[in-house]
């Protein structure tokens, strides 16, 4: 903005004319002489320009600074927040060994169908036999890096046809060890929802493996079971590529990228899904 010629008062010195501006500094003539000063903190405690229309567009130029300098200031502090979380996720996983099947996979009942997505929380049931029974189970491996995987099959389904209908991260306050009533609650933001026909191309058993019997597809019995940590990354890399909607493929995206930082994976090498569906498709191609 060019400031030369333009006339001023000052608190002080009274009135003047602006005959120079270069860089942070302006120099003013005075009656009683010549007085440099900074630009423009000048302006804002000392000098007011005489000419409405320049003291308005000067204000607006100052108004602009000052919401830059508020946002790099909020930049820094979000990026120092970043730092600090980092550091501290560091510090977590060199003092707790992270368990490479840290996640849970529900098989939920019809009832847990139709409230999951509203409580967002699963039981993990209760104990059936010996001096427990009747106790909630406590999924011990469960920590704030664990995620829920929500499972169903319809009662007449062969158990390959086994659907993925969402998963959550567990709340980041939450231990498994200390639950005393057996209910894994989620994390307030990663949580998704799949739509049936979502639900219809995520089959569990492209997932999970047993290693002995890697190509058997039974559950038999229990609430739970506990699942690896680079299935869970893969589904979630699978859900990105099933998605169509841009702001929920962003919100998938978000999930996998915290879920990889807790379980310290890396992102940009999560293998191909291996389950025992794809064994059982490998050996049919074979044959």
């Amino acid at each position: 903005m060019n400031l030369i010629n333009e006339e001023i008062t000052h608190k002080v010195f009274g009135e003047g004319n602006i005959v120079e501006h270069e860089g942070s500094i302006i120099t003013v003539d005075f009656n009683e002489g010549i007085k440099k000063f900074v630009y423009p903190d000048a302006f804002r405690e000392f000098i007011t320009l005489n000419d409405r229309d320049t003291a308005k567009s000067l204000k607006e130029i100052f108004l602009k600074k000052e919401k830059k300098k508020k946002a790099l200031e909020r930049e820094r502090a979000e990026e120092q927040e970043r730092l600090a979380l980092e550091r501290q996720f560091r510090e977590k996983l060199k003092n707790n060994r992270i368990h490479e099947s840290a996640q849970i996979v529900f098989w939920l009942d019809e009832e847990e169908q139709q409230n999951v997505f509203t409580d967002w929380q699963v039981s993990t049931g209760m104990i059936q036999s010996g001096v427990n029974k009747g106790q909630p189970n406590r999924a011990a491996r469960l920590r704030p890096n664990s995620a829920g995987l929500l499972t169903a099959r319809e009662a007449e389904q062969a158990e390959t046809e086994r659907r993925i209908l969402g998963l959550y991260m567990v709340n980041e306050t939450f231990s498994g060890n200390s639950s005393n009533d057996g209910m894994v609650p989620s994390h307030a933001e990663f949580r998704i929802k799949l739509t049936d026909e979502e639900a219809e191309k995520m089959l569990f058993w492209n997932y999970y493996i047993n290693q002995n019997h890697p190509h058997r597809t039974s559950w038999n019995s229990g609430k739970y079971r506990y699942f690896d940590n680079v299935w869970t990354a893969q589904i979630l890399k699978d859900i990105i590529a099933l998605k169509t909607d841009e702001e929920q493929i962003k919100e998938v995206e978000r999930f996998l990228e915290y879920f990889c930082k807790m379980n310290a994976l890396d992102i940009n090498n999560i293998p191909e899904a291996n389950g025992a569906l794809k064994q059982s498709e490998s050996i049919d191609t074979v044959g």
